[in-house]
């Protein structure tokens, strides 16, 4: 395929001299197969190396591309330019955040929120020092949650989220997903913990279920879901309906539960 020149409208903005954000136009050689993250390395070898943006792994993996392109946030290093427009391609930081530069979004407000949901196994500190066993786990029990593990923290879902967009608070829907893979995990026994965060001012029940975190997320896990699941056992939780979770049996003996030599990281404890 010849050689084709896309036009890119990309957001700046630099805190140090900019008033607001601006677009600024640029024109790319684009071959096929390139994708945005590549039209954006053209950008900056060949016409204006100020531009900023964040990446790391460019395989999908690390989620440090994520940004708004054509409307939709997503990867950068997944999408081709070519799959979008042959003509004009626009990129723009990650909504529901604040800028730091050009297409860098500041994620602190998220991750902040990602700890406060308790995202670690909890039980009780007195299971946790023996540590000669393992706590088993079927088969069933693991897909029970899986799929919620594959979130890469892109923020891709939080830049979709309109009850995000009008309320700051919402926890929204990466750290609720991971409040819900711990409670369906047969391992965990927090969810008295994390229904104090869930069920508050700003968190579960302040989601809409308008679908678009579980419509953009690059890794195919399903946000909406999750946080549907969770409403469902709060509200069982608070009409005392909800099914006890199983004691996850502890496997005893040679074989089951060895630490190498370098696994010397503290236990999980149940907060106060």
């Amino acid at each position: 395929m010849a050689e084709l020149k896309v036009n890119f409208h990309v957001t700046r903005y630099n805190p140090e001299k900019d008033p607001k954000p601006y677009i600024q136009t640029y024109s790319v050689a684009v071959n096929d197969g390139m994708t945005v993250l590549d039209g954006l390395h053209w950008i900056k070898e060949n016409l204006d190396p100020t531009l900023v943006w964040r990446y790391s792994c460019r395989m999908g993996i690390c989620g440090s591309c994520g940004m708004l392109i054509n409307g939709t946030p997503t990867l950068a290093c997944n999408t081709q330019i070519l799959h979008l427009s042959q003509t004009d391609i626009t990129v723009g930081p990650l909504p529901n955040f604040e800028i730091i530069r050009d297409l860098v979004p500041d994620l602190l407000s998220m991750f902040e929120k990602h700890a406060a949901v308790h995202p670690n196994i909890i039980r009780p500190e007195a299971e946790l020092t023996d540590r000669t066993g393992e706590f088993y786990q079927s088969p069933e029990e693991l897909e029970a949650y899986l799929q919620f593990t594959y979130c890469i923290k892109c923020g891709c879902c939080m830049g979709a989220c309109p009850t995000l967009a009008t309320d700051v608070r919402y926890l929204g829907p990466m750290p609720l997903t991971a409040l819900q893979r711990y409670n369906a995990d047969s391992r965990d026994e927090g969810f008295k913990v994390r229904a104090q965060v869930a069920s508050a001012d700003g968190g579960a029940f302040r989601c809409h279920y308008a679908g678009e975190c579980s419509r953009v997320c690059p890794k195919g896990v399903d946000p909406g879901k999750a946080i549907q699941l969770l409403k469902r056992k709060l509200v069982l939780d608070y009409l005392h309906l909800a099914n006890r979770k199983k004691p996850c049996p502890k496997l005893e003996g040679p074989g089951h539960g060895k630490l190498l030599p370098n696994m010397t990281a503290p236990p999980r404890t149940i907060p106060e």
